[in-house]
This record gives C-alpha cells, sequence and structure tokens, in this order.
C-alpha cells in the first residue's frame, strides 16, 4: 500500500467528497423519491419496507432501532405502509402479546420494482467506465459498506 497523502491534501480531497456526495445523494435520492412517489411511499417507509422484505418479519422495537427513531414514530411508519396494504402486522407464534410487522406481496412487489429502477440506472452509469474502473468502483463501495457496518 502507498504512504498516505499529506493532511492537506487529505484534508481537500475529504472537502471535494464530501461535496461528491450530497450532490449525489441528492440526485439519487431525489430519483428515488420520484420513483416511490407511484406508491405514494416516503423514503423512510420504503427504507423500512426494504428491511421488512429482507428480515421477512420484525417487531416494533427492532424496527425502531434499524431506524434510529423513537417506537412510536416507528409505528407511525408501519401505521402508513399497513394503510397502504405493504404491510401487516401479525402476533408472534411463540408470544402472542408480541406483535411482528411483514411485508405482504404489494409491498415486496414494490421494493423489487423500486429495486431494478435502481440497478438499471447503475448499469446505465457502470456503462459510462471501462472494466477497470467498474472493479475498483464497487471494490472502494464494498469498503465504504464495511467500514459503514462497523461505526
Amino acid at each position: 500500500m502507498d504512504a498516505p497523502l499529506p493532511r492537506d491534501q487529505m484534508r481537500a480531497d475529504a472537502e471535494r467528497l464530501a461535496d461528491i456526495f450530497t450532490a449525489l445523494q441528492r440526485s439519487f435520492v431525489m430519483k428515488l423519491s420520484t420513483d416511490l412517489a407511484r406508491g405514494n411511499v416516503s423514503f423512510p417507509h420504503y427504507f423500512v419496507l426494504g428491511l421488512l422484505c429482507q428480515q421477512k418479519q420484525l417487531s416494533m422495537t427492532e424496527i425502531a432501532q434499524k431506524m434510529g427513531h423513537t417506537t412510536a414514530a416507528a409505528t407511525g411508519l408501519v401505521d402508513r405502509l399497513e394503510k397502504l396494504g405493504l404491510a401487516h402486522r401479525v402476533h408472534a407464534q411463540d408470544d402472542r402479546r408480541k406483535i411482528l410487522v411483514q411485508p405482504t406481496p404489494k409491498g415486496g412487489g414494490l421494493v423489487s420494482e423500486v429495486r431494478e429502477d435502481m440497478i438499471a440506472n447503475l448499469l446505465r452509469l457502470m456503462g459510462q467506465l471501462n472494466a477497470e474502473e467498474q472493479k475498483s468502483w464497487v471494490g472502494i463501495y464494498e469498503k465504504i459498506h464495511a467500514y459503514c457496518q462497523n461505526t
């Protein structure tokens, strides 16, 4: 591995990356929000729905923890998803007092549709890169993802 850049150069690069991340986030979230508008779902609703599709079911406490919200705020998100027919509540089989939230087939379909739109957009973007750049990009994002998972 090469020696790190001087601190002032790292600072300048970090400032540039902060600007780029902000612009990318705005662009991707705005596109995602447009896609989500078809289902009357906000980004936080989509995030919860995505978690539900990955995990198959979650308790309200687990949803709140993963969202970084209070249980009351998570309840509001789930209420909206339930009203739209995208998720539903069920009693846990081992403890009927415990309520779990599951995605409905309609909810799973929305997540799949938006994910396919994202993949199509990423494929177009990747088409602007050569094979080496694509591999480097994925490798860098895997490192960023690993860092975020550990912080």
